[in-house]
């Protein structure tokens, strides 16, 4: 058995994606819910930085839809393009500062993050999905359907 056929078998990729979207998301569900609940702080220091309050609450919004749309697998691409985007422009609007290490480790970070919503925007949330669930209710088809093969498995003839 080949290591991609022991993979499709287990199902570990469907794992995998659930892994990385629960722990893509929960930055963004623990900074929006640190936001949320220490509203007046995080004003007053968003101020500092020049972000007003109308700018805060779409962060707020952004952080906690998004991140529970990542972590649930419901509209899992829509949500990671959104935070992916969102940690460009954090990096380059609020951590550009590089003779700080500090800052410069948060560059990175989000840049990091950024990419890995990239990945999982291009690769969807799996079956491990809201999505996935209730697609296969909606249309009543069955909700583990057969495994795609992998492009280096099947037939390798040319077409003439």
């Amino acid at each position: 058995m080949s290591p991609i056929e022991l993979i499709e078998k287990l199902h570990a990729k469907n794992v995998v994606l659930l892994a990385g979207r629960l722990l893509l998301s929960l930055i963004f569900l623990h900074e929006g819910l640190q936001l949320a609940t220490h509203f007046e702080g995080a004003q007053k220091a968003m101020a500092a930085l020049g972000v007003g309050t109308p700018l805060l609450l779409a962060t707020i919004a952004l952080q906690l839809g998004a991140g529970l749309s990542v972590a649930l697998g419901i509209l899992a691409r829509l949500g990671a393009i959104g935070l992916g985007l969102f940690c460009l422009m954090t990096a380059g609007l609020f951590h550009t500062n590089f003779a700080s290490q500090n800052e410069l480790l948060h560059f990175e970070k989000d840049l990091a993050i950024a990419g890995g919503m990239f990945i999982l925007a291009v690769s969807g949330a799996g079956r491990l999905s809201v999505d996935r669930l209730l697609t296969g209710l909606a249309t009543g088809a069955k909700i583990d359907p057969p495994v795609e093969q992998h492009r280096s498995v099947g037939e390798t003839s040319l077409p003439v």
